[in-house]
């Protein structure tokens, strides 16, 4: 139960963060209140369908067909890289990039720090392998850290902008290196091996699969953020 509210809670953070924030950015650049409606309706109304989604996806049983060639789980972490990308590109991340805090941006990022506690639960009560834990071969935890640590730096300071890029160019890797392990963990591969406390089909499942349709989707989203947010800026902002 523990874990299961875990996983649901930080989804439910992190989405009405963003909401709140594409609203509050959107102010911040200038426009005009029924544009400030507009891109923050589009975007919930995205964001809820996006959920719905997978999750019914999840409740049906398809993203479980490991003995698909390739698996459904495959075509959702494949929207996952493109929605991240088309996020980047919308006019609700354009307002993020350039309305919201940098400070902010990299403080959602610390959301990793709570996930990887709850996804430690996970592996002691058996439903999550190791490797996809601290215990095993996941360092995200890492950027959780730092994420509060930098974000205090920039709510205070002005630290130099090769930190800010090198920190989220680490997050970048870490995250990758943790959903190449999540991948590669699945029954397909089995690079871990094929006992069943060595697979990760939990994702499959709801509301687990709120992990990659949700936080993997914002960390991604969120270092994309980043980037564009430091390109369009000629100087660090709090």
């Amino acid at each position: 139960m523990l874990v299961r509210q875990g996983f649901v809670i930080i989804a439910a953070a992190i989405l009405v963060w963003t909401s709140l924030a594409v609203r509050r950015a959107s102010t911040a650049c200038g426009d005009s209140p029924e544009t400030t409606r507009r891109v923050s309706r589009h975007f919930d109304l995205a964001a809820a369908a996006w959920v719905a989604l997978a999750m019914g996806l999840a409740a049906g049983g398809v993203l479980g067909r490991f003995d698909l060639r390739p698996p459904p789980l495959m075509f959702l972490l494949a929207a996952i890289a493109v929605l991240g990308v088309v996020l980047v590109r919308s006019a609700a991340g354009d307002r993020l990039a350039r309305g919201v805090p940098l400070a902010s941006l990299v403080g959602l990022q610390a959301f990793r720090l709570p996930l990887e506690l709850v996804m430690h639960e996970a592996h002691v009560e058996g439903l999550m392998p190791a490797q996809m834990s601290y215990s095993g071969r996941n360092f995200d935890i890492l950027t959780g850290i730092t994420a509060l640590l930098l974000a205090v730096w920039l709510r205070v300071g002005r630290p130099p902008r090769a930190v800010v890029m090198g920190w989220n160019l680490l997050g970048l890797a870490l995250l990758v290196n943790i959903v190449t392990i999540a991948v590669l963990s699945t029954p397909i591969f089995a690079a871990f091996g094929s006992t069943p406390d060595r697979l990760n089909t939990f994702v499959t499942r709801p509301p687990y699969v709120l992990l990659p349709a949700v936080m993997v989707l914002a960390a991604w989203a969120g270092h994309l953020v980043i980037f564009r947010a430091l390109a369009s800026r000629p100087a660090l902002q709090r």
